[in-house]
């Protein structure tokens, strides 16, 4: 039996202390039609999901917390419990797709069951369908989602078999192995420790410390509104040249263009405290790739949506994550996690139980980038078109964003309160009219380059 680390177990928690929240992640793989016979999917699927040992496994939680929960086999496991169907009245436009899909992500997942859901939908326009995979956060994260997604598709058995995480299970609380584990962690610090505290004193602080108020943080209600934003990757490569920046930045920057629009149109004042945004940073290794569970650690910036000059943003979003990741706030985020599997579970189930019931004011979004495959997928002979990332949300954040690429699209998936954050189709569009113009204004600068410069620039 395997274990969940204290940052698996602590999506657990978030989930309990809200009973508004639903911490599963989503995508939805939009395919060509015609959809096969529903026979023919369910043998299909059924097969594919065989080969990934966690979606065959339960969630076992251990009496008053004395140990971590555990992942035990399911031995009335039964795909078809898992794989549903459903069907928008045809023509589904993408305005139905949301509908439906925030709909199905609103609800928690069923913790006697191994905690994931396969839905087939069909009646899309232009004669496609799709299917929307759903798993609870404690199980993955975005980039372990990919993969069991892709372990779904044509090609996915050439892929390495995931594994599980590979923390032994203990079951019980023992001091002399808390005591000796963390002995190890501390006597094997390197000098970076430093760096990592120093880090971690940015993270509590921007966690302690409230955020301006507006309309973007409270409490949720359990219903969703979700819209997806799309944009070509080599128009944001475009952008990446010409200012020297990553393809995060540009995103984030685009988001908090968005953003700043939202707060101005609900006729608040966009200040320089109001986004501090989660961005997930992925610490996962490339021995892991094909390993479920979370291994992630975090950056906490501030979002400049006080500035109205796009380059402005672009350039302060740049600097802010430089900052944020020389300032050792990922290795503090790793660091901690790490520290904290070292910590009896008792200690740590407690401690997180309280820390999330506890009124959050200190971040206001999140801003999570899973890369996806480049190459296009395939589902029992049907190309996937697109691929939609759905975020969760809870700890009082009203909206959340997704960003996946696949193949040569940028796809921003907007996830937002159904009554506090009405407005999530015109975020998600005003992302994409906030890279447009970033792409007018680079291909502008360049042509307005003297020829004599760029060809430098080309030879340096």
């Amino acid at each position: 039996m395997e274990q969940l680390t204290a940052l698996d177990a602590g999506f657990l928690e978030a989930e309990d202390s809200d009973r508004h929240a639903s911490l599963a992640i989503g995508a939805i793989a939009v395919l060509d039609g015609p959809m096969p016979r529903r026979d023919t999917l369910a043998a299909g699927l059924t097969e594919r999901v065989q080969a990934v040992p966690r979606l065959r496994q339960l969630l076992h939680t251990q009496p008053l917390d004395l140990g971590a929960p555990q992942w035990v086999e399911d031995q009335n496991f039964d795909a078809a419990h898992h794989i549903r169907y459903a069907a928008l009245p045809r023509p589904g436009d993408d305005a139905a797709l949301s509908r439906w899909a925030a709909d199905v992500m609103e609800r928690r997942l069923d913790r006697d069951r191994p905690l994931w859901e396969c839905w087939i939908v069909d009646g899309l326009e232009n004669n496609q369908w799709a299917i929307l995979l759903k798993v609870h956060h404690c199980m993955a994260d975005g980039i372990a989602a990919s993969r069991m997604l892709s372990r779904l598709c044509d090609d996915g058995g050439t892929l390495r078999q995931p594994v599980g995480q590979t923390v032994k299970s203990t079951g019980s609380f023992i001091p002399a192995d808390w005591i000796g584990k963390a002995w190890r962690i501390s006597s094997g610090l390197p000098v970076a420790a430093v760096q990592a505290i120093l880090g971690a004193a940015d993270i509590i602080t921007g966690l302690v410390r409230p955020a301006a108020a507006t309309s973007l943080t409270g409490p949720v209600t359990s219903m969703r509104r979700y819209a997806t934003g799309e944009v070509s990757l080599d128009d944001v490569d475009t952008v990446c040249r010409e200012f020297g920046v990553t393809v995060n930045d540009v995103a984030l920057a685009a988001i908090t263009d968005s953003f700043r629009n939202l707060l101005i149109r609900r006729g608040e004042k966009p200040r320089h405290d109001a986004l501090r945004t989660l961005v997930p940073v992925s610490v996962r290794s490339a021995d892991s790739r094909d390993r479920t569970g979370n291994r992630v650690s975090v950056m906490l910036p501030f979002l400049p949506v006080d500035k109205a000059d796009p380059v402005h943003q672009l350039r302060t979003v740049h600097s802010r994550l430089t900052r944020a990741k020389g300032s050792g706030q990922r290795e503090a985020g790793n660091f901690l996690v790490s520290a904290a599997n070292a910590i009896p579970f008792p200690l740590t189930a407690w401690t997180m139980r309280a820390l999330t019931r506890l009124p959050q004011r200190g971040v206001v979004t999140v801003a999570t980038n899973v890369p996806g495959p480049r190459a296009r997928l395939r589902v029992l002979g049907c190309e996937i078109v697109r691929l939609l990332p759905i975020p969760p949300l809870a700890m009082q954040l009203r909206t959340g964003i997704a960003i996946m690429s696949y193949a040569d699209r940028l796809v921003f998936g907007v996830i937002g309160d159904y009554d506090a954050s009405p407005d999530v189709d015109e975020l998600a569009s005003g992302i994409e009219r906030a890279i447009a113009r970033l792409v007018e204004i680079s291909v502008g600068h360049w042509r307005s380059t003297p020829v004599g410069t760029l060809q430098l620039v080309q030879g340096g």
